[in-house]
């Protein structure tokens, strides 16, 4: 077979591919309930945004205190940093996890909360 017919078979199984490849992943791109998340920090931080939230009297006191607020607390949810070497410890029939970011103002925090089967309580917030 002469080279200009294996490259044009080349070409042209390259581009079904490419088509093929473009359309499953924008299927997947398009659907809600998919997401990409493999690595540990955001698989525990998903599973956490997923289930329904309750607050300790603890943390709705520190909340008084007005140097935190519940959507730092969000962002910390969404944006920060599980401490693994602390965290994932069997507490009152569920797991601690200590979670580290930052305020409005910057300050860096640390948010314990204890994840339990069907949803998850914020017991502490320490400024760092």
């Amino acid at each position: 077979m002469k080279f200009s017919y294996r490259l044009a078979y080349y070409l042209g199984g390259l581009l079904l591919g490419i088509v093929f490849v473009v359309f499953f992943l924008q299927a997947k791109a398009d659907a809600r309930d998919v997401s990409f998340c493999y690595f540990p920090n955001c698989r525990v931080l998903q599973d956490l945004r997923k289930k329904s939230f309750e607050i300790s009297p603890k943390a709705d006191s520190i909340f008084q205190q007005k140097w935190v607020n519940l959507e730092d607390v969000k962002k910390c949810m969404e944006f920060g940093d599980v401490d693994f070497a602390k965290s994932n410890k069997p507490v009152k029939g569920g797991k601690i996890y200590f979670i580290e970011g930052k305020n409005t103002k910057g300050e860096p925090i640390t948010v314990t909360m204890i994840n339990y089967e069907n949803k998850v309580v914020l017991t502490d917030i320490k400024k760092d």
